[in-house]
């Protein structure tokens, strides 16, 4: 110890001169009272911090507005008397099946084939028809000699009735002069009833003929129908969705083989509230907008309008509630547009179908539709 130090000095604690502060910045920090007595420190943001968030929201305000007004020149308001719903393309699916039960020898076709209308898509095993076929032509072929041979028959007896009708006039004129016997001319009057019974008989007989001709031609042609019918062809031009069955399966009758689209019915299902449906009619002009092509406007007419309203189906989007009721509304593209096309056509493409609902109102430029599309 010092002797120039006095006692309370050494009572006193050491102090540590020029101390860094405790914190970068004395305005985060705000005294609060703690349970212990001490002062406690709570952090709060600075207004450095503020300023950074504020330019952030002020970044998301603009460019939010600044893709509202490019939506808004990308899909213009729609005028008055335009009803629009969401929907998908579909294409009428067509089941090509077996008329008769038989096992399948042919495929021609396959998943994703476009087939022309009367194409031969697949053949059946007509084996056991064949063999009918041909036993039912033995037995036209035994009918039209039956039939000569009746008509043969019709002329002897031709034949026997002239002489026998020659025999008794002969005996009647003899029998005038008094040089016959009315004997003989019984006699002769007996035979030619016979010769005539006879003629009657053979002209029966080559009715018959004919008609069991008849029956083995309509067999011949039931056998080609059916083996015709074996082969089985596209009923219309599109495309083969589904193959069903292979070479080598039994099927029964209306056993399914191929599932194809009709491309020559193309139509989208939307649903619109009451409101907006009651305002539709049969034949009214439409458009179908494809997501997959956004600048392309397919002309169409309304060809079908629900008669009772219904529950929309999950899978639809509307903008209306759920829970209304809505009408289903179809709209069909024209065949003649879709001639040629089927290459194109792609059924389930998600879309939106615009409904002129006043024939008064006129179709926006992005609506329009061209003859070439």
């Amino acid at each position: 110890m010092n002797e120039n130090s006095s006692p309370d000095d050494t009572k006193r604690p050491a102090t540590i001169e020029h101390a860094p502060p405790l914190v970068s910045n004395a305005h985060d920090l705000v005294p609060a009272q703690s349970g212990t007595g001490l002062p406690a420190t709570i952090r709060r943001p600075s207004r450095r911090r503020w300023i950074r968030i504020a330019l952030a929201l002020a970044i998301l305000a603009g460019g939010a507005g600044g893709a509202y007004y490019w939506w808004q020149r990308l899909h213009p308001p729609l005028p008055p008397g335009i009803a629009f719903g969401n929907g998908r393309l579909e294409a009428d699916e067509i089941n090509i099946d077996t008329k008769y039960a038989g096992r399948i020898a042919e495929m021609l076709a396959d998943e994703g084939d476009l087939v022309a209308a009367g194409q031969v898509v697949a053949r059946m095993d007509t084996r056991d028809l064949a063999a009918s076929l041909k036993k039912s032509e033995a037995q036209v072929s035994q009918a039209r000699r039956a039939v000569d041979e009746a008509n043969a028959n019709v002329t002897q007896q031709k034949t026997q009735v002239l002489l026998a009708q020659q025999e008794f006039d002969r005996a009647t004129a003899l029998l005038k002069k008094g040089f016959q016997t009315q004997e003989v001319v019984d006699q002769r009057q007996q035979q030619l009833n016979g010769a005539i019974a006879g003629l009657e008989a053979a002209t029966a007989r080559v009715t018959e003929s004919q008609h069991a001709l008849e029956a083995a031609t309509h067999d011949v042609e039931l056998y080609n129908v059916e083996i015709a019918d074996n082969t089985l062809v596209a009923p219309h031009e599109g495309r083969i969705q589904y193959r069903i069955a292979n070479i080598g399966e039994v099927l029964p009758a209306g056993g399914k083989v191929f599932a194809m689209l009709d491309t020559s019915y193309v139509y989208m299902d939307v649903y619109l509230p009451t409101e907006t449906a009651g305002k539709v009619r049969f034949g009214a002009d439409a458009r179908i907008v494809l997501d997959a092509y956004p600048k392309v406007a397919i002309p169409a007419k309304v060809s079908f309008i629900a008669s009772q309203a219904q529950f929309t189906p999950k899978i639809v989007e509307t903008q209306s509630e759920r829970d209304k009721l809505m009408f289903r509304i179809r709209v069909r593209i024209d065949p003649e547009r879709l001639r040629g096309r089927a290459d194109i056509v792609r059924s389930g493409l998600p879309g939106i179908t615009y409904v002129l609902t006043d024939t008064a109102a006129t179709w926006p430029a992005s609506l329009q539709g061209t003859s070439g599309q």
